[in-house]
């Protein structure tokens, strides 16, 4: 396997609350106009509520979403829901550049989960035939990725501090009466930018970045 470019630095770009869908088109956008030049980006934000239907998602998993919005989209996976209080860390990676095939490339963000986990003390584990990461048996991080001309859009959510209620209106990526959990209910105190700013951290090393840079936006 490759190594990475000793000038590989990733963009670090801190937005907000956004609404799902312009983020979504955006992704799409940057990776349609990539070029082997272009840096990657790493995108921290939360969303409204909203779920979220991959290319192989089954509708008999959408239970009950009621007012909650539905938007089928161009991930793998099946369905999941996002929040308020819940991290979204949106990866636009060129894994070629990186040196790293989708497999690895998905380990690699869930060991990202893990380390960030253990600095609370908390011991937590992927499963490949669930991708995401899991504390005692209850999901924490759901991921879900597209790879287009060997770059990847979409990523990882990890659960902080929101309301999990609308779990129970869905079958979570699929699997019927899935656990679901929270940094929050496992005792974590940190306020969501700090566990993002320690994430973040987590995540360079994991997928062998040498330095970030933060854009002013």
């Amino acid at each position: 396997m490759s190594q990475p470019r000793s000038d590989n630095t990733p963009l670090i770009r801190q937005r907000g609350l956004c609404e799902y869908e312009p983020i979504w088109h955006e992704m799409q956008a940057i990776t349609r106009q990539r070029t082997n030049t272009t840096p990657d980006e790493i995108w921290l934000l939360q969303h409204p509520p909203v779920f979220t239907l991959g290319r192989n998602a089954k509708p008999e998993h959408l239970l009950d979403p009621g007012e909650i919005p539905v938007i089928p989209i161009d991930r793998g996976g099946q369905v999941t829901y996002h929040g308020p209080g819940q991290l979204m860390v949106y990866t636009l990676a060129d894994l070629k550049r990186l040196g790293l095939g989708i497999r690895e490339f998905v380990t690699r963000l869930e060991q990202a989960v893990i380390d960030l986990l253990a600095d609370y003390h908390l011991e937590a584990r992927g499963r490949r035939d669930a991708p995401g990461v899991y504390v005692e048996g209850a999901k924490i991080a759901a991921l879900g990725l597209r790879v287009k001309q060997g770059c990847t859009y979409h990523g990882l959510a990890l659960n902080i501090d929101m309301d999990l209620s609308p779990f129970a209106r869905i079958n979570p990526c699929g699997y019927a009466g899935m656990a679901v959990t929270q940094m929050r209910d496992l005792g974590v105190t940190d306020s969501l930018e700090t566990i993002s700013d320690r994430f973040v951290a987590h995540l360079l090393s994991n997928l062998g970045y040498n330095g970030r840079e933060q854009p002013l936006e």
